[in-house]
């Protein structure tokens, strides 16, 4: 159980959701969600650097229709996120691979239930080419391992335009605010539906999650501490992996 004090140093801004245990695999899977520019990337390398992982960066400049998608968004919509679902595939296949602590920043279960759906919703993707990606997708979820925790970064559309404007990438300055509204509903109905009744769910495989809507921990080294901290004693407390985590976290 996390302790109130904790919660309370923090400004009330971490929120656990808790349910039992899994045990799926030999490595420890975090994964990093959020929306666009809402810090996932400076997350990722956080954690990775505190508790000695491997990183597994979104591959944002990799997608090749990325850039064509913002410009003309119902021509490329289907080509850029079967890009993602297939690039994370990848990513998760590595998973089962590769021995230790794993954190990816950004999962599939976003791409799918998050942006294409709201692509779809918006008549950006066909029915015919959404039955395609949701056969995709629902196969992948048989075959992959569940993590074992969710970070979940929560902010603002205001708050995630002024960092999209400060990290200056060309092709998302025109992504306009209805975008990121739509981005945060489904977000919001995302983690409310996988945190019911204290769990989450994927094909029967669960993971807890922990949400954060104070982004200044950025910021604040002590308020990064505090967070490692807590991010361990929650995994310890499931009880797996402690070989993984018991060993000296960087400060």
């Amino acid at each position: 159980m996390v302790d109130a004090r904790d919660l309370k140093s923090l400004g009330g801004n971490i929120m656990w959701v808790r349910f039992p245990p899994q045990a799926h695999m030999n490595n420890l899977f975090i994964a990093v969600a959020g929306n666009i520019s809402a810090g996932k990337s400076t997350l990722t390398k956080i954690l990775a650097e505190r508790l000695n992982a491997t990183p597994i960066f979104e591959p944002v400049s990799e997608n090749p229709y990325l850039a064509d998608f913002y410009k003309d968004m119902k021509r490329w919509a289907f080509h850029s996120q079967m890009f993602f679902l297939s690039q994370r595939l990848k990513d998760h296949y590595s998973l089962l691979k590769e021995k230790g602590v794993l954190i990816q920043d950004r999962t599939i279960y976003e791409d799918a239930e998050i942006f294409a759906k709201n692509l779809y919703e918006n008549e950006y993707i066909s029915d015919r080419d959404w039955k395609i990606y949701q056969s995709f997708y629902q196969t992948i979820l048989n075959l992959l391992p569940a993590p074992d925790l969710i970070v979940y970064l929560d902010a603002p559309v205001s708050t995630l335009k002024q960092r999209i404007k400060n990290r200056g990438r060309e092709f998302e300055q025109k992504i306009n605010d209805k975008y990121l509204l739509d981005l945060n509903r489904l977000y919001s109905d995302w983690i409310k539906k996988i945190s019911a009744k204290g769990r989450v769910s994927f094909v029967g495989k669960k993971s807890p999650v922990l949400i954060i809507n104070d982004l200044e921990y950025l910021d604040d080294p002590q308020k990064i501490n505090l967070m490692v901290d807590l991010i361990i004693e929650k995994l310890n407390n499931k009880k797996l992996h402690l070989n993984l985590l018991n060993k000296k976290v960087k400060k």
